[in-house]
């Protein structure tokens, strides 16, 4: 009977304590997702991605690698992703982990799951993603991005968000209208160890994370940005 025990004891304990790795590794799959799609969007032979106007002008940047409809809700969708801003040093912050979630998406090519990226142009925004909690167009305006690498950011620029789906290889202007964002506490948690406010992690007030997937991340939106500013 002790024996039983132990062994059960045993076996919750490396249960509980596979949690946080397995927790740890899903926030590197997102980061490793979230670094892929800005690079097919932003990268040098991207010609039909995001154009330079808006990479130069950003002030945030956030990823959803995939949004998936929910089964149970006609229409709704659900997605994982990243964040991060240039802080006042001109740096671009650690990642802050999110989830959004609402209403059907614009820009559905074919049903399937879509990558997304927001681009953070005004501070409007930008007060917005550091509160970890908005809706988008709730006092947030937002609109479709313009899309080719040399296309002008008229359409919409004055816009504190502009969007774009990437999906069967296509890249679009996408509206996100009435999807709400929130900060994602558990992968926070996963990657600086502790709680912390997303408003401290935009602002670059914690250290950059030890994982090679979060650096690789803020290395992929600096490398963008500064070939757009050239």
């Amino acid at each position: 009977m002790r024996k039983s025990i132990a062994i059960l004891s045993a076996g919750i304990f490396a249960a509980a304590a596979s949690m946080p790795a397995m927790a740890q590794s899903k926030a590197d799959t997102e980061l490793d997702q979230a670094s892929e799609v800005l690079q097919s969007l932003t990268g040098p032979q991207s010609n039909a991605g995001i154009p330079d106007a808006v990479l130069k002008d950003a002030k945030c940047v956030a990823v959803i690698p995939k949004m998936v409809k929910g089964g149970f809700v006609l229409g709704a969708e659900h997605g994982d992703g990243v964040a991060t801003c240039k802080t006042a040093e001109g740096k671009w912050s650690p990642p802050a982990p999110f989830q959004m979630s609402g209403a059907s998406f614009g820009a559905q090519i074919g049903g399937e799951e879509q990558g997304y990226v927001m681009m953070i142009m005004n501070d409007q925004g930008m007060q917005a993603l550091n509160s970890g909690h908005f809706k988008v167009g709730a006092g947030v305006n937002a609109a479709a991005g313009p899309v080719g690498r040399n296309a002008s950011g008229s359409g919409g620029w004055d816009a504190a968000i502009l969007s774009y789906a990437r999906s069967k290889g296509a890249y679009v202007g996408a509206t996100l209208n009435g999807a709400e964002l929130n900060q994602d506490h558990g992968k926070t948690k996963s990657l600086y160890g502790h709680e912390v406010a997303f408003s401290q992690i935009l602002n670059g007030s914690v250290h950059m994370p030890d994982q090679s997937a979060a650096k690789d991340f803020v290395r992929t939106v600096n490398q963008a940005s500064q070939r757009a500013s050239q």
